[in-house]
């Protein structure tokens, strides 16, 4: 199991990481993540929901993601409230204080979803989440030691250098645990190095002999990395010069699967930029607005931003607008949640640009999707995760036709676009035609995102092999060298 020191230390991309080193040796691995807290999700081949990283890291090991591999995930809802899902499936909406309590009975789910990838599998590689000093949380933990004691299993801690005071995140989090779970951490791993590793061995042999505990590799600081991640929002792409192409997004506070918009922060003529509270809204080529885990709040807070003046001005200049999922909906004549599904029960107007509504109904629609773009007739893929049933004339003309039926909308002048589908950038010839309608000319720079993937996955796996002690690793796992 691999832990960290805080969040975003680096345990979701060293695990991908060592699940691809492992598969490319022809090892029997899987990824598992007891629990998650995350908008950013994936469907399963079994038909469930599970962390968008966690699927990254079944795609290192060359496998569909499946909902064993994380069997607790929580999509906040608001600050103190989350909705549950339990090996896949929806269990409910709880606030912090009543998910604390309900922990217990988690924890069969996770030991459950545990026992059956180890009965498939060979080697698992597991990811805590935050790290395994919070005090407050140790209590019924099954997110970190909780569940390394209940398997027992080793742990090797992450520290990440490149936000200063590592050696203090590493002592500090060990002096912060039991005895046992002291003993049952193997060694350390220090992620995000820049510099002359000379100047930062006198600290690591004063490490070693301060713990008693082997520094495994430092891991350098990798320029240019970009992979699904797990919940955080990156703040553009990467353009130099002058764009071909602006797209804005507004960074909304329930904003879920934003891995949707990687392959538009790859392409080298395109400029993407989120725009989060009380920053201006820029000039844009293209507004898209994004899934979300609470529509009809973000709705409200997209309004509060002046985000509807903007949409209308932008449109009367002949910009384009897409909606994605939640966006989607938002695109509508309203938003109705009779059932209090993603919040409190009612109605919330919606933005009248496209002729239909939306009522949330119980039953999430969960799918993995393949289809065409309409009209041009090039596929897409990806995948639907989303409560609510539109219905409407607008309609009638679609977006993308999906497994044989109709998805999305588009206005009868083009301007406005809105699909459930989420990857609909991620095949290059969807990205060229999608761009092309927004006026990108010659848009053969499309990125093909699953190959793009699959690179940063083998750059991983290099990097482990360049800078981390794999034999020491598989000594430690029981295999092969």
């Amino acid at each position: 199991m691999i832990q960290g020191t805080t969040s975003d230390a680096g345990k979701s991309t060293l695990v991908a990481a060592l699940c691809r080193w492992l598969a490319r040796r022809g090892v029997s691995v899987a990824p598992f993540k007891p629990q998650n807290m995350a908008l950013n999700s994936a469907v399963t081949e079994d038909g469930g929901e599970i962390g968008r990283s966690t699927a990254l890291q079944a795609l290192a090991c060359g496998l569909a993601p499946h909902s064993d591999m994380n069997p607790v995930l929580l999509k906040p809802q608001s600050d103190r409230g989350a909705q549950v899902i339990l090996r896949g499936r929806v269990h409910g909406n709880m606030d912090a204080l009543d998910y604390h309590a309900f922990k217990a009975e988690a924890r069969h789910s996770v030991v459950a979803a545990w026992e059956a990838l180890s009965s498939r599998f060979d080697v698992i590689v597991a990811e805590g989440a935050g790290s395994p000093a919070e005090i407050n949380l140790r209590a019924g933990d099954i997110a970190n030691m909780g569940f390394a004691e209940a398997v027992d299993c080793p742990v090797l801690l992450v520290g990440d250098i490149d936000r200063g005071g590592v050696f203090a995140q590493l002592v500090g989090t060990l002096e912060l645990l039991s005895e046992s779970e002291r003993a049952r951490t193997q060694g350390f791993i220090i992620n995000r190095f820049r510099g002359d590793i000379a100047l930062l061995e006198p600290g690591l042999a004063w490490l070693a002999e301060r713990t008693g505990k082997p520094v495994l590799g430092t891991l350098p600081y990798l320029q240019g990395l970009l992979l699904d991640a797990e919940d955080s929002v990156g703040l553009s792409g990467r353009v130099t010069g002058e764009p071909d192409l602006r797209v804005v997004v507004p960074a909304l506070p329930r904003i879920s699967n934003h891995n949707d918009f990687d392959p538009l922060r790859l392409h080298p003529r395109v400029a993407l930029s989120f725009v989060g509270p009380n920053q201006r809204i820029p000039p844009a080529d293209l507004i898209i607005l994004p899934g979300s885990k609470s529509t009809r709040a973000d709705l409200e807070w997209l309004r509060t931003q002046g985000w509807e003046t903007a949409i209308q001005r932008h449109l009367r200049y002949g910009g384009k607008l897409l909606g994605i999922c939640g966006g989607f909906q938002m695109l509508g004549r309203a938003v109705h949640d009779p059932e209090g599904l993603e919040g409190e029960p009612g109605g919330t107007p919606g933005l009248g640009l496209l002729d239909f509504h939306t009522r949330m109904v119980a039953g999430k629609q969960l799918r993995n999707v393949q289809g065409v773009l309409n009209p041009e007739g090039v596929a897409v893929t990806g995948y639907e995760i989303h409560n609510g049933v539109s219905e409407g004339a607008a309609l009638e003309n679609p977006l993308v036709m999906l497994d044989g039926r109709a998805d999305g909308a588009v206005s009868a002048d083009g301007q406005v676009m809105g699909t459930y589908l989420h990857g609909l950038f991620d095949r290059p010839e969807a990205c060229h035609a999608l761009l092309a309608r927004c006026g990108l000319e010659d848009t053969g720079a499309a990125v093909d995102y699953q190959a793009h993937r699959l690179h940063e996955l083998d750059r991983l796996a290099d990097t482990l092999d360049a800078h981390l002690d794999m034999a020491w690793v598989c000594r430690l796992l029981g295999i092969p060298a």
